[in-house]
């Protein structure tokens, strides 16, 4: 179970990816070689992609990916980074926090309006959904940061990132 849980945005997003990438492979070879674009495959592959999007950046949290200055750490002993890098987290968990609620509050929204996509007739709900689903998995991330900073095994190794 823990494999699955440290590794959840990989396994969403590698198939999602291949995924896309052949279905806009396809919608070239039927625009370019017959003469006959697929009415849903750009609007799906749009979905995708702002699903895989908010789910890359839960998985760029859990990786310590996301672009940060470091000229200010540099400067700083290992308990002034580690205060620092305590501060940020919980700044950007607020944040998260923030986009949480104002992501289902519009997602509600849209599902009570009942808006449909254009080619494919799906619920814009599901697109919107991602927002909030996306940012709690975000949150997340960085609880589990937050924990290893202080409480895990694992802590000098994420301090030297």
């Amino acid at each position: 179970m823990r494999k699955f849980i440290d590794h959840f945005e990989e396994y969403i997003l590698l198939p999602s990816f291949m995924f896309t990438v052949a279905l806009v492979f396809v919608q070239i070879i039927m625009r370019y070689l017959f003469s006959n674009a697929l009415s849903w495959s750009e609007e799906l592959a749009r979905y995708i992609f702002i699903w895989q999007l908010w789910l890359g950046v839960s998985y760029a949290t859990k990786n310590h990916s996301h672009i940060r200055i470091k000229i200010i750490e540099n400067v700083l002993n290992e308990r002034q980074r580690k205060i620092l890098e305590a501060i940020a987290l919980v700044v950007w968990f607020g944040f998260g926090v923030f986009v949480i609620y104002q992501g289902w509050k519009i997602a509600l929204l849209i599902l009570a309006s009942k808006q449909r996509s254009p080619a494919l007739g799906l619920p814009m709900f599901y697109a919107y959904v991602s927002v909030p689903i996306g940012a709690t998995l975000m949150n997340l991330r960085i609880a589990e940061c937050l924990y290893k900073l202080f409480k895990g095994p694992e802590r000098e190794e994420m301090m030297a990132r």
